[in-house]
């Protein structure tokens, strides 16, 4: 069961947002991803990102916080620190995602967990909703393939998984920890053995997910839904998930990679948005790095007036107008929510035949 509804989305508990979204009315975005910094201590095989070129790219931290500020006045709920490096390489990570949770906004973090040391996670694990972590593998050579990094660092990631839990259920913090899998014909045959390792150190989940090639990636990596035996795999993974572990195979998303998606235009951009290391703000990960989608720059310019003010209107009458939703990623972040809210603007005869 997925109880983090990992593998749907969470707009229906957002209704006041949308009925102001379906009157056209001006909303500031749900969910906003942040890159924090744009190198990386790993170079993984699925590396969407690897197209800008992994520069020593830091966003400034009084950039940042005067965003956070003005986010959470208007309405952000919640905001995930991420790619397009790792986060915890910034050098004010720490006192960043502290000043969030302390503006009232839920945060989170996506990372590849080297550094979560015994100090570092002890001072995330009070202000996170959740840590996940990309591990992808069950064993030391098949994770250095994988993450294009030394094999003592699968046992590291382990370690700090382990310290991670300890600290979180002796101090009792909030916060969920989970792990990430992609799924990829490297690791396909580990998925049950990484549940195992992961439920005996007491992470709460493991989500598995299918890989979605980013359109600017370097990276060939792909694995067909055809080559994967969804029924056996699943039969295999259920025997691990109880009360206090979950592993939350995303058969929604995988059985999405080769159907055609019943919308054509991306509505999800009005509820959520991302950040780039540089400052740059974009509609989705999907337009990193193409400046005529960049709506605007949160270290030059006041985030109320870069999503309020008339560039990005523009750039949503264009997406709207020559956005070909088949050629984004497949089954990416915003799909559940298209699928939501196209819907809602195209329903179905009889709706008070519920």
């Amino acid at each position: 069961m997925d109880h983090l509804g990992i593998d749907s989305h969470k707009l229906m508990y957002h209704v006041e947002r949308v009925n102001k979204w379906q009157k056209g009315e001006d909303i500031f975005p749900i969910y906003v991803e942040v890159g924090l910094y744009g190198a990386c201590n790993h170079r993984c095989i699925f590396c969407a990102f690897d197209f800008l070129g992994h520069k020593n790219t830091s966003l400034d931290d009084k950039g940042l916080k005067k965003f956070i500020i003005q986010a959470a006045k208007g309405g952000v709920k919640a905001i995930l620190y991420s790619g397009e490096g790792e986060p915890l390489l910034h050098d004010r990570a720490l006192e960043i995602i502290a000043f969030t949770k302390r503006c009232g906004i839920d945060v989170a973090l996506v990372t590849n967990g080297v550094l979560l040391d015994k100090i570092t996670v002890r001072k995330l694990l009070r202000d996170l909703s959740w840590l996940k972590v990309s591990l992808d593998a069950a064993t030391r050579n098949t994770y250095s393939l994988i993450h294009g990094a030394r094999k003592d660092d699968f046992d590291k990631v382990m370690r700090n998984l382990k310290e991670a839990v300890r600290i979180r259920n002796k101090f009792r913090y909030g916060c969920v920890i989970g792990a990430q899998a992609l799924l990829l014909p490297q690791n396909l045959a580990e998925m049950g053995r990484l549940a195992k390792l992961l439920k005996e150190i007491g992470v709460d989940y493991l989500a598995i997910k299918p890989y979605c090639q980013h359109a600017l990636s370097n990276k060939k990596t792909y694995l067909s839904p055809k080559g994967i035996n969804l029924h056996s795999l699943e039969k295999d993974l259920e025997r691990y998930s109880d009360d206090s572990f979950r592993v939350i195979l995303r058969k929604n998303a995988i059985g999405k990679m080769e159907r055609d998606r019943p919308y054509n235009k991306c509505f999800g951009v009005s509820f959520a948005t991302h950040i780039t290391a540089s400052g740059d703000v974009y509609p989705c990960n999907a337009f990193i790095g193409s400046k005529e989608y960049c709506y605007g720059n949160i270290c030059k310019k006041d985030f109320r007036d870069i999503w309020l003010g008339p560039r990005r209107k523009r750039i949503i009458s264009k997406l709207n107008r020559r956005l070909s939703v088949s050629k984004c990623r497949v089954a990416c972040r915003l799909d559940e929510i298209n699928r939501y809210l196209w819907e809602l603007r195209h329903t179905v005869d009889h709706v008070n035949f519920i």
